[in-house]
């Protein structure tokens, strides 16, 4: 029986020492919050170069309030007060578009603490920014034919920041915009806004279809009161989020024909963003929990990413040389600045800050309901092995093809019970697994130094799924917790894009 939910609370001192663990787990995000503020101040005071005035995060120190605030508050104590509840309870199709709604609600209701202007119309137009080029796109055809050769700085029409830094999926979402008439920067970050806001839809979707449907839920709450909304509202990260996980939840749901759509979005995605490279690990443990057909669904899926790379690489532009290239151009602007060692440990600080104090909690129930099932998987693996196999008295040959079948059986017995475990872990515990891997590579790469609050929002989501597994009596406080940190954020810093 897959497991999608915490197991119920064992009588006796259990749920008092799962309080103090998670009490623990608290703390030590919180020191982790703090070291990473006070170390940043103390490098910014050094002009060491973190180029993030309010380290970890890529803001400054700004209290405001704005025509937002009462209506993220409402928002919340909404969600908080009925809506979990209520997720258990209503109808599905019902369930899903009350959480979009809402989702886009608190998304809007952050960005207009800033103001309409501030949060919204302005927020993509600075020279960094996608919009920037826009108006110069004239020829899609010659645009990704020479795509690459603009991406290095310090040349004649060099890309901006942000355009140079991505495939040029990213740049032709917002010339497709523009070609339809919805131009402009609030255009632009309603569209982030409202794809944003789908993860709302996608994830549940994915879990229901992995036959979690009680986790997927118990997430919704969760992923409508993301703090990461800060920046989903508005950033093409946002958008970038939306597309990913619309890929896996296609790769979810049953039928090739789905899994190819699928592997079509994932195979963009992979040209909005070089890092999403790592959503393959995400990919992966979607069709490994499918519950038919994975390996179709996988033929399938690969063939739409193929085809997709295919229409680009016709198109002039090959994912590998961008690639190549946007690593020397990630050196030659603030990169070659910030310290490596500051950053590797304070983005997870920042991630905090974008997922919510209830990451560490989550995960921790995770990497337990992990490690339980792998150690039951192998202990089942031993006792088999101990069972010698039938064969003649004096044991067969020892050589030739009976003896090398026999040398594969403890390897192929151990890839079994792997996969074992992976099955009755379930999806609420593969998936946040898969992406804290993405992200801890991400990290390690030295090619995500600081802003990845916002640019690792669509692994952010899929960490979320770990909060099915809290008990349902601590969920509310859980996403009181969810909205401080975002209203805090909110209030007291000005976030850039």
């Amino acid at each position: 029986m897959t497991s999608t939910t915490a197991p119920p609370a064992a009588p006796g001192r259990a749920p008092t020492r799962r309080s103090r663990a998670d009490l623990l787990i608290l703390v030590l995000e919180g020191a982790l919050l703090v070291a990473a503020v006070l170390v940043g101040a103390l490098l910014n005071a050094r002009d060491a170069g973190l180029h993030a005035d309010a380290a970890p995060l890529f803001a400054t120190w700004r209290p405001h309030l704005g025509w937002g605030s009462p209506a993220a508050v409402l928002v919340a104590v909404g969600v908080i007060g009925w809506g979990v509840r209520w997720a258990r309870t209503a109808r599905w199709g019902v369930l899903l578009v009350a959480a979009w709604l809402t989702a886009v609600a608190w998304t809007l209701s952050l960005a207009l603490v800033d103001g309409v202007s501030e949060g919204l119309t302005r927020r993509l137009t600075p020279q960094a920014e996608y919009l920037h080029e826009v108006p110069r796109i004239t020829d899609i055809p010659a645009m990704l034919a020479g795509f690459t050769d603009r991406i290095l700085d310090f040349q004649p029409g060099a890309w901006s920041t942000h355009t140079a830094g991505h495939p040029p999926g990213a740049l032709l979402l917002f010339v497709w915009l523009d070609r339809i008439g919805l131009g402009g920067g609030t255009a632009a970050a309603l569209a982030c806004v409202l794809l944003g806001a789908t993860v709302a839809v996608s994830v549940p979707v994915t879990l229901r279809a992995l036959g979690a449907a009680d986790a997927a839920r118990a997430v919704i709450p969760f992923l409508v009161l993301l703090p990461g909304a800060v920046w989903v509202g508005a950033s093409a990260d946002g958008i970038f989020a939306g597309v990913v996980a619309a890929g896996l939840a296609l790769l979810a749901v049953r039928g090739r024909v789905a899994a190819a759509a699928g592997g079509a979005l994932l195979g963009f995605a992979l040209h909005l963003s070089y890092g999403f490279l790592l959503v393959g690990l995400l990919a992966l443990a979607v069709l490994a929990l499918r519950r038919t057909h994975r390996w179709g669904a996988l033929l399938a899926a690969s063939a739409g990413v193929a085809a997709v790379t295919a229409v680009f690489v016709l198109a002039g532009f090959r994912w590998w040389d961008g690639y190549r290239l946007v690593v020397e151009r990630y050196y030659q602007g603030w990169a070659a600045d910030r310290p490596y060692g500051y950053w590797v440990w304070a983005n997870l600080a920042a991630l905090l800050l974008s997922a919510g104090p209830v990451l560490g909690p989550a995960l921790r129930r995770v990497v337990r309901t992990a490690g339980s099932e792998l150690r039951h998987a192998l202990a089942a693996t031993a006792g088999r092995a101990a069972v010698p196999p039938a064969g003649p008295a004096h044991g067969g040959p020892r050589f030739g093809p009976a003896a090398a079948a026999r040398g594969w059986r403890p390897a192929g017995r151990l890839v079994g019970s792997a996969a074992a475990a992976v099955r009755a872990a379930g999806p609420t515990v593969l998936l946040p697994l898969a992406a804290a891997v993405a992200v801890v590579g991400a990290d390690l790469s030295g090619l995500s130094k600081a802003e990845v609050e916002r640019i690792w929002l669509p692994f952010t989501v899929w960490l979320l799924v770990a909060a099915a597994r809290l008990p349902v009596g601590s969920r509310r406080w859980w996403l009181a917790g969810q909205a401080a940190t975002a209203l805090a954020v909110n209030h007291l810093l000005w976030t850039v894009s």
